[in-house]
């Protein structure tokens, strides 16, 4: 009951590997996050703790008059939920010694598998924010390659949790790393906190039922990135980021601290606004920094999912007068109609062309190297109850993939004026009002 390893080797005939026992072993937090190199065997220890927990029934005994012993392997798609689940099902049919185990196994509308103690085993699909999970409650939630589900921060903390809070339920949070996203912030949120979550890392090398001599082979011909990625299970940025996942990290460690210290010198401030105006499928975003000694703190920041200028030019007028100062807006396009509505601010009015946008972000990427900016996270809901966040738009953003980044676009028109302080903006498509 309490040797997860012994159990899988007597009653199960599996020997896990040296990695996989430490997991098995350690992970028995309320949340336990393990994250890997490719084909290091997540799929398969978790399927083993799964048997494990749903034989036993692990749980504070004060839950038995809860009901039934329920567990549920959940990813972005149900195909990939069904890898735990189909090797839970292999293993009971296959290997496990104790025969009879399963009671109904069922495919439709999802599979499942109901034990002859009472326990429930489902996979489920965590799309359209976690919808299929809602009305359930779990003993233990295995999430299964989270940094793959762009809205695996909202399902967590909003539906998954709530799900668990019944029976005082167990999460584990398996994946392999995709860049330094909600996963990647996951690990160091639980980092801080060893009294209530567990963390492991693993390396595919760890796995001998794996050819060694092909992942040999593999460690000389990838980049150093993808080795870092996907055989030692590294979190690395994913290549061609307008800013490094280190500059960002550096940033927002920079906040932190600044939250902390006494205020600067109130004569040495100033502010800069920049605003970037909505397209076909982006938002309104402005972003106003603070700049003391040469250091920007992004201040405020406003993001608008609506096309009524009236709306707009009243939170730029907003913006200014709360943070008086310079005033750079997007005027490609239509843009100039808001340009001219503002005059009376005397704002700075900047056409974006691939010349401009490229020299705009080179400054954001260099500030940002200079150790020169610092920011929050910055989470802003909009109208459709998804949450934007400051954060992940800059992380996401790529060199060859940036035409939906409002933000991003905002925050280097506010940072401009510090590139050329004397000069126009940006030459030569550039114009005063």
């Amino acid at each position: 009951m309490h040797d997860i390893p012994f159990f899988s080797e007597k009653f199960l005939g599996i020997t896990a590997h040296p990695g996989q026992k430490k997991w098995l072993n350690g992970s028995v937090m309320p949340e336990n996050l393990l994250v890997t190199g490719n084909r290091w065997g997540k799929s398969f220890v978790e399927a083993i703790k799964i048997i494990h927990h749903a034989l036993f029934r692990i749980r504070d005994t004060k839950y038995d008059s809860a009901g039934r012993y329920h567990i549920v392997t959940a990813s972005i798609t149900l195909d990939q939920a069904r890898i735990i689940f189909g090797t839970v099902l292999r293993i009971l049919n296959s290997s496990c010694r104790i025969e009879g185990l399963v009671k109904k196994h069922t495919v439709t509308p999802y599979p499942r598998l109901v034990l002859g103690n009472g326990a429930v085993i489902d996979a489920r699909s965590t799309q359209r924010r976690g919808e299929y999970l809602l009305g359930n409650d779990y003993d233990f939630f295995v999430f299964d390659e989270v940094a793959f589900d762009p809205e695996a921060e909202y399902v967590v903390n909003e539906v998954v949790k709530m799900r668990l809070a019944d029976r005082m339920g167990k999460l584990d949070l398996v994946s392999t790393p995709n860049g330094r996203n909600s996963f990647y912030r996951k690990m160091n949120e639980l980092k801080e906190r060893p009294e209530s979550a567990y963390i492991q890392s693993g390396d595919t090398r760890d796995n001998r039922h794996i050819s060694r001599e092909y992942i040999d082979m593999q460690v000389k011909y990838l980049s150093d990135k993808r080795v870092a990625q996907n055989i030692m299970g590294q979190f690395v940025d994913s290549g061609g980021e307008v800013i490094p996942g280190r500059d960002i990290d550096a940033a927002m460690a920079a906040m932190r601290g600044y939250n902390e210290s006494s205020p600067d010198d109130a004569r040495n401030k100033y502010y800069i606004s920049g605003w970037d105006l909505a397209r076909k499928q982006t938002a309104t975003a402005g972003v106003t920094i603070e700049v003391s000694d040469g250091v920007c703190t992004v201040v405020e920041v406003t993001r608008i999912r609506k096309w009524d200028w009236n709306i707009i030019l009243e939170a730029i007028r907003k913006q200014q007068k709360l943070f008086p100062g310079r005033l750079l807006l997007d005027a490609t396009g239509l843009g100039d109609v808001v340009v001219s509505q503002l005059a009376d601010l005397n704002p700075t009015a900047v056409i974006f062309t691939e010349k401009t946008k490229a020299a705009l972000l080179t400054n954001v990427e260099l500030i940002h190297s200079m150790r020169k900016i610092r920011y929050d996270r910055w989470e802003i809901a909009d109208e459709s109850g998804k949450v934007w966040s400051l954060e992940d738009e800059l992380r996401s953003a790529c060199w060859d993939n940036n035409n939906r980044c409002d933000g991003l676009m905002a925050l280097a028109l506010a940072l401009w004026p510090l590139h050329r302080p004397d000069g126009p903006p940006v030459m030569p498509r550039v114009g005063k009002i």
